[in-house]
């Protein structure tokens, strides 16, 4: 029988303490002991519930450690992340990340129950632009493409020839084999993918609320304080903070940097939860932490994704027109990202 009358730290228990000191072994660096005493009931509560129920966890790398390491499934990239959405054999697919996230999934397998555990968790970017927006582009720049970050609304996908990541931004740009493209909505994204190739740019006025936060005086400023240390930028950032850091990727481009180069210092350039993530599984590095944090996604915790599980609540829908005309962008981004 699934209990509904947890309270902590008193169900911190000899059972408990069990079955999550691997898990806590893990994280113990980032997350104090007396605060695992309140983390522990829900993290065995949660792993034992999606069992039960064949609940999926996809969670992105922005989220906090408990979270991350200790009851997800799934963890990557927006790009990463879809792919799994959509071959998960799980019924319930509960996304830890923001609502674009959560409709990205709910649009790749429409006929599973997705979950968001706070429907709050929004995106800056997404609320950026509309579908209305995209269909006046269309009519100023007739014929011209229009590629669409993820980090928009399923309606704005629904009028998008191809999504993409910043992972893969650049070869969907080109792939389409145009001279111009409409790329929508971050407006540093565009510039910095429009360094990177001979198609032209028609870009939007949107941001990131984390990441434009960042300046190129900050980054000097590390640079200067920690000698040799190396800087990782995400290309939501200003151009300004690209051009001196010392490599800029995704999410995922970033951990694969540190896991491969093991360099001996670093600054992970973007949500600042995604370092404990990284460096979790990279002891050796020693990471500077400019602390930005992403005030949506920190709306989602422990206690937020077992009343998910626990009452099946704050259910994903996207009206099936939608997702009908939705699913053609972000399928056409799926097979250029596997071929690339």
């Amino acid at each position: 029988m699934l209990r509904q009358d947890l309270k902590y730290p008193s169900d911190f228990n000899s059972e408990v303490k069990k079955a999550t000191a691997e898990l806590y072994n893990r994280v113990e660096k980032f997350i104090p002991e007396v605060e695992w005493q309140f983390h522990a009931p829900l993290i065995y509560e949660i792993n034992r519930l999606k069992k039960e129920k064949n609940i999926a966890i996809l969670t992105h790398n922005y989220q906090t450690p408990e979270i991350f390491h200790c009851v997800s499934d799934i963890v990557g990239d927006s790009l990463k992340l879809a792919y799994e959405a959509r071959d998960s054999k799980a019924d319930t697919i509960v996304l830890c990340g923001v609502h674009f996230m959560a409709e990205t999934a709910k649009i790749l397998s429409p006929e599973k129950n997705v979950l968001i555990p706070d429907e709050r968790a929004g995106c800056s970017l997404s609320e950026s632009i509309t579908a209305d927006d995209i269909r006046l582009l269309k009519q100023k720049y007739p014929g011209v493409p229009v590629v669409t970050y993820v980090n928009t609304s399923a309606e704005v996908k629904a009028e998008t020839d191809v999504c993409c990541t910043s992972g893969n931004a650049k070869h969907v740009v080109e792939s389409l084999g145009t001279d111009k493209v409409i790329f929508l909505p971050d407006e540093y994204l565009a510039k910095n993918i429009a360094k990177q190739t001979k198609v032209e740019i028609i870009a939007w006025k949107g941001r990131c609320e984390v990441h434009e936060r960042f300046t190129a005086e900050e980054i000097l400023a590390y640079k200067n304080q920690h000698k040799n240390i190396v800087v990782l930028a995400h290309p939501e950032c200003s151009p300004d903070v690209v051009a001196v850091s010392d490599f800029s990727g995704s999410t995922a481009g970033m951990n694969n940097y540190v896991k491969n180069n093991q360099p001996q210092k670093v600054i992970m350039v973007t949500e600042c939860s995604m370092s404990d993530n990284v460096a979790i599984e990279n002891p050796n590095v020693e990471f500077i932490r400019p602390c930005n944090l992403c005030p949506h996604m920190k709306r989602i915790s422990l206690k937020k994704i077992f009343d998910a599980i626990r009452y099946n609540q704050y259910q994903v829908e996207v009206n099936k027109d939608i997702i009908n005309k939705a699913r053609i962008s972000i399928d056409r981004m799926l097979e250029i990202g596997r071929s690339t």
